[in-house]
């Protein structure tokens, strides 16, 4: 490239205006082109393009002023010479930072349009940092006064929309350090400005800058990775970032960045979550002031206004601001409900549903427990509405030929309202006696006295005493500390009560915890717990578990999305030993729970203590002290190859005991047995008849009553045909 004295080229002053116009306000100082000096004999001024102009020739009178000699055009220039950079022949500083930047109109390259199009770089830093400090201003002023509409006319009032995204990261990161409430008040403050004052895009930009600075954030604040992930859910969830925000800065920053944890984490902790749009808004007590009795009563007025004014879309607005989804069977239990006690208000209500069903607004499942409610509730309703059951069961024929109902998965409406009634009184005096006594086991710790309570009360008339108790139980355990929670579990397990009882229990939980999410918002992971320890504990089978599922059809039902949690628990490595601890416990043991590879040690020497002396009783005393009962299958597979690998008998003999005395289940017998029949190839390089007798012990196992008929029974048949047992 060739330089001409006193001019540059096009494209070099291309070059040098894209830079300068490139240049970031937020993370440069105000750029411009140098206006160094070039010569060290001669003081000349430059252009705005940094070229220099060539000296008067030697021809021209001292003083005389050249054609094209700007030293008239600007004021002399007192800096040092170069200003550190440059030279003769050279361009100088191409991008500096003084403020000596001009325009001359006799410069040979002016463009007169530069003047209009590109504003003073100072100028832009100098407004960024105005605006800085007001928006600061602005912040500590709302969290101290909590004024959403008072914060938005500040803002207006600075006139600065394209730093709007400067606002989002700053209200963010201050929150960030601060209490739950700021955390709270600065998403509700966002979104209320989102789309209003704050144009979509610089909130997007400002959550891009909150991500990308998550690296300086984490010196201050430890907790960012967490907090500013829950900031990035609360904005998908409030609609004002959309879901490709995530995977799209995944994809742009450094592998190594904070803000790439920060972004997995809003994904996979909370976005992915059940019921993550409940967990989300409650995270910081957003809506802790939104009970049960609140949404009531927000129903029922949106009910009353669309059956004063017909408006379908302000009714289905309303219903979307409720945001509680679960809790849309409440919408058709007093829909209904108002259609049968006003008889002119029945179309246009029905029509509601019918449009709200067919829009995806309620889902099938909840209109269907809509109906169910009001089924059991409709003895009541004959007490305020002369033949109840006569027009719900014509609403019930209308929804169902109308195709928005499944009239098939309805309770009956044929049982007698005596027999119900004196059913619902014997109930009621039920959960208060329960109430009463978990509350003062959850004080005492005493499981004979539950005990003794639950048997003086199986002598009334009613059926589901269990059923009830165990409902009970874990709900109020559910809504307090892990102690109370391993407590439950602990009752739950020393109770023996009949597994059918426990199944129902937790079906009524499950049914009721559309309600209980309101108050719980974690009330699925909770529920899954439970399930997950009650299997662990013994107290059910894994095939219970499907039993419960099959009573709560749907993907998206509260039921599937429990028994799906508690089975990803389930099957996890590690899983009993885990499950067991999840609220600090033992297994009922105060101490401290051990790892697995201590209590395979303790195993092995209660076996070889017993193999030498021989006490039943204190042997079953040290299994049981173990407080381990998922764990009971390694005792039946130490047990089965000392037996296999030293012809012991005695260790036979301890099975038999622990199994007649209920101290090993037949599940955890079958579970040691199959362990061994897993390490059989092992077993035979140093006992070559290991399989000839473990088929052997099955058998008397099978015989002796305490080993399913049908335990491997299609591999000893093939185990047979191959010969491996000879």
């Amino acid at each position: 490239m060739e330089y001409k004295d006193g001019f540059v080229s096009k494209v070099q002053r291309k070059l040098v205006r894209s830079l300068s116009e490139s240049a970031d306000p937020l993370t440069v100082s105000a750029l411009q082109i140098s206006t160094s000096p070039k010569s060290p004999r001669s003081p000349k001024s430059y252009s705005k393009h940094g070229s220099s102009r060539a000296s008067p020739s030697k021809g021209s009178p001292r003083g005389s002023p050249r054609k094209y000699d700007r030293r008239q055009h600007s004021p002399r220039d007192g800096r040092p010479k170069k200003g550190g950079c440059g030279g003769k022949g050279t361009w100088g500083g191409l991008l500096d930072t003084e403020d000596n930047y001009f325009i001359d109109p006799n410069d040979p390259n002016y463009d007169s349009t530069e003047e209009y199009e590109r504003p003073s770089a100072k100028k832009s830093a100098g407004d960024l940092d105005e605006f800085k400090k007001k928006a600061t201003i602005i912040v500590e002023e709302y969290f101290a006064t909590d004024d959403v509409l008072s914060a938005a006319n500040e803002l207006r009032e600075l006139r600065k929309p394209n730093y709007n995204y400067y606002f989002v990261k700053k209200l963010i990161s201050i929150a960030m350090d601060r209490h739950d409430k700021e955390k709270e008040m600065a998403a509700v403050l966002l979104s209320a400005l989102y789309a209003d004052a704050i144009d979509p895009p610089q909130v997007y930009r400002g959550f891009i800058k909150l991500v990308e600075s998550a690296d300086d954030l984490i010196v201050d604040i430890p907790d960012t990775v967490d907090v500013l992930a829950l900031f990035i859910a609360r904005a998908v969830v409030d609609d004002i970032l959309p879901p490709a925000f995530l995977k799209k800065q995944m994809a742009a920053l450094p592998k190594e960045s904070k803000g790439i944890e920060v972004l997995k984490r809003a994904e996979k902790g909370y976005l992915e979550a059940p019921l993550h749009a409940e967990i989300i808004e409650r995270r910081w007590g957003g809506s802790k002031n939104k009970t049960v009795e609140d949404v009531k009563v927000r129903i029922n007025n949106l009910l009353i206004e669309y059956v004063v004014s017909g408006d379908k879309k302000e009714a289905f607005r309303c219903t979307n601001d409720l945001k509680v989804p679960f809790f849309h069977h409440e919408i058709v239990k007093r829909a209904v409900t108002m259609a049968m006690e006003r008889r002119q208000a029945e179309g246009r209500l029905l029509g509601l549903l019918k449009e709200a069903s067919e829009e995806g607004l309620i889902n099938a499942s909840q209109i269907t427990k809509g109906f169910g409610r009001i089924i059991d509730t409709v003895d009541d309703l004959s007490l305020d509405i002369p033949n109840a059951r006569g027009i719900l069961h014509s609403l019930i024929s209308k929804a169902a030929s109308e195709g928005w109902l499944c009239a098939s998965s309805l309770k009956s409406l044929s049982s007698e309202p005596e027999k119900r009634l004196l059913e619902d009184t014997d109930t009621k005096l039920f959960k208060m006696k329960a109430q009463s006594i978990i509350q003062e086991y959850f004080l005492s710790g005493d499981i004979l006295e539950v005990s003794g309570c639950l048997e003086s009360e199986k002598k009334s008339s009613l059926n589901e005493v269990n059923a009830i108790f165990v409902k009970r139980l874990i709900t109020l355990a559910m809504d307090r500390k892990n102690r109370e929670k391993e407590m439950a579990s602990v009752l739950l397990s020393s109770l023996f009560l009949p597994a059918d009882d426990v199944v129902n229990g937790f079906v009524m939980l499950i049914e009721s915890a559309d309600d209980t999410a309101l108050d719980n918002p974690v009330v699925v992971e909770d529920l899954a717990m439970f399930l997950a320890r009650a299997v662990v504990d013994e107290v059910l089978a894994p095939q219970h578990l499907e039993e419960i599922g099959s009573q709560f059809l749907g993907a998206e039902s509260i039921g599937s999305k429990v028994l799906q949690m508690a089975k990803s628990l389930l099957n996890a490595r590690l899983s009993g030993e885990r499950i067991l601890r999840c609220w600090g416990g033992g297994g009922g043991s105060s101490r401290p729970g051990w790892a697995v590879e201590d209590v395979k040690d303790k195993i092995g020497r209660l076996l070889e203590e017993y193999e030498s002396g021989g006490d039943v009783r204190e042997a079953r005393r040290c299994i049981k002290e173990l407080g381990m009962p998922f764990f009971h299958h390694e005792i039946v597979k130490k047990a089965l190859v000392s037996v296999i690998e030293k012809k012991n008998e005695r260790l036979w003999g301890l099975l038999k005991e622990c199994s007649d005395s209920g101290h090993i289940t037949m599940n955890q017998m079958m579970k040691g047995f199959g362990r061994v029949e897993e390490s059989l190839d092992d077993l035979a390089l140093d006992v070559p008849d290991a399989k000839k007798q473990f088929i052997h012990y099955v058998e008397k196992a099978k015989a002796e009553g305490w080993l399913d008929s049908s335990f491997w029974f299609s591999k000893l048949d093939n185990a047979r045909e191959n010969g491996s047992c000879q």
